[in-house]
């Protein structure tokens, strides 16, 4: 049974958590600045995230923390951020991609994009790109994606409906991003093997959590919702996945992880079985590659 307890020492490494002020992100931030590491929470929300900060001190841990603004809706905040870090810092240890948006109204983006598409993926993609350099300068970075079991319910990324195009279906939607999400980790760590990089790439899934991240779905809805599974996580357990890929020393690149429980919906990190053939279809994944650059300017690795 792996806990946070097994994370190794984290001294001297620099990571950037997405989305780090509630909910998993949260417990990950907070899990790998109670290792040591240094830790900048990345969040759209100054306010809350200078609070989770606080809450975090008061826990205590061996690392640092630092906040800076982060608003992946948005392209231009995306490089506004990443120059502010790269100002700041000679290497990145390890990125973790958390920032989600589930199921919200319809809404576009600032740069037109289909809202959990464009947070979920697209700046995550650019977040990623632009900071390439530091991990390349950290020598065995790691960019841990996170996706969803959600991920299995759409068979292809649907080019011709991602800036609301077709008559909105926030669950398809919302699956379609986190498919995304998955094709986009294993296309990475693909290219970085090509290149022979000491990067790798890897995703994780944290498996049914309550988290804030719900907080666009109907109170009623959503209790309806949780009654149907054997088990939920609380966020916690929902993080592990994501500390585990991120930290463990047997993991290796393009591997994907979950809950070992029932239907992953809950437990400790395992190998996920989720996979499927459009999580696995290379030419979809050079395909959702292609109009990431075509849409960011961002052509990486190299």
């Amino acid at each position: 049974m792996w806990t946070k307890n097994n994370i190794p020492n984290l001294k001297g490494k620099t990571v950037i958590v997405t989305g780090a002020n509630a909910g998993i992100g949260y417990e990950t931030a907070l899990a790998l600045y109670q290792a040591g590491a240094d830790v900048t929470l990345a969040c759209r929300d100054k306010n809350n995230t200078l609070k989770a900060i606080d809450q975090m001190i008061a826990i205590g841990g061996k690392g640092s923390l630092n906040f800076d603004l982060l608003n992946l809706a948005s392209l231009d905040q995306v490089k506004s951020f990443a120059d502010n870090f790269k100002a700041k810092n000679q290497k990145l240890d390890l990125l973790i991609n958390n920032a989600g948006v589930m199921l919200p109204p319809p809404t576009l983006s600032d740069n037109g994009f289909e809202l959990q598409f464009a947070v979920n993926f697209l700046g995550h993609f650019a977040l990623t790109g632009h900071l390439f350099p530091l991990l390349e300068q950290a020598g065995k970075a790691r960019v841990i994606t996170l996706s969803s079991g959600a991920a299995t319910q759409v068979d292809y990324i649907d080019f011709e409906n991602v800036k609301l195009e077709k008559k909105y279906n926030a669950q398809r939607e919302y699956a379609q991003s986190k498919l995304a999400d998955l094709q986009f980790a294993y296309e990475l760590n693909r290219r970085l093997n090509s290149l022979k990089s000491d990067v790798i790439s890897l995703a994780a899934h944290p498996g049914v959590v309550r988290t804030d991240l719900q907080r666009h779905i109907p109170a009623a809805e959503l209790a309806i919702a949780f009654s149907h599974f054997k088990s939920v996580s609380e966020p916690w357990q929902g993080a592990l996945p994501s500390l585990y890929a991120a930290t463990n020393e047997t993991v290796k690149g393009g591997e994907y992880y979950g809950p070992d429980g029932e239907n992953e919906y809950s437990g400790y990190p395992a190998l996920s079985k989720q996979d499927t053939s459009a999580t696995n279809d290379e030419h979809q994944a050079q395909q959702l590659w292609a109009f990431a650059e075509d849409v960011t300017k961002i052509k990486f690795p190299y």
